[in-house]
């Protein structure tokens, strides 16, 4: 089952690190994923983060306010 990584954040350079990461991590290790970039900040509001960039997993924040690695993405997802 394909599962949704969104990136929350307003297009900075932290953001734009942890969309690349998250798409590495997808070629890298093959995951069933995609990436959705997230810049409104209504929407970014919505998931009560207020640290960015956020990585959210199937609607479920598990990373914020930091660019993490492919490999730490893979294990969000895992």
């Amino acid at each position: 089952m394909m599962k949704t990584i969104k990136v929350l954040g307003t297009g900075c350079p932290k953001c734009k690190k942890t969309v690349a990461a998250a798409e590495e991590a997808i070629q890298k290790y093959g995951l069933d994923a995609q990436v959705e970039k997230v810049e409104d900040i209504e929407a970014i509001m919505a998931y009560q983060v207020l640290s960015t960039p956020a990585v959210v997993v199937d609607e479920v924040v598990k990373l914020k306010g930091r660019v993490p690695s492919a490999e730490q993405i893979r294990d969000l997802i895992a």
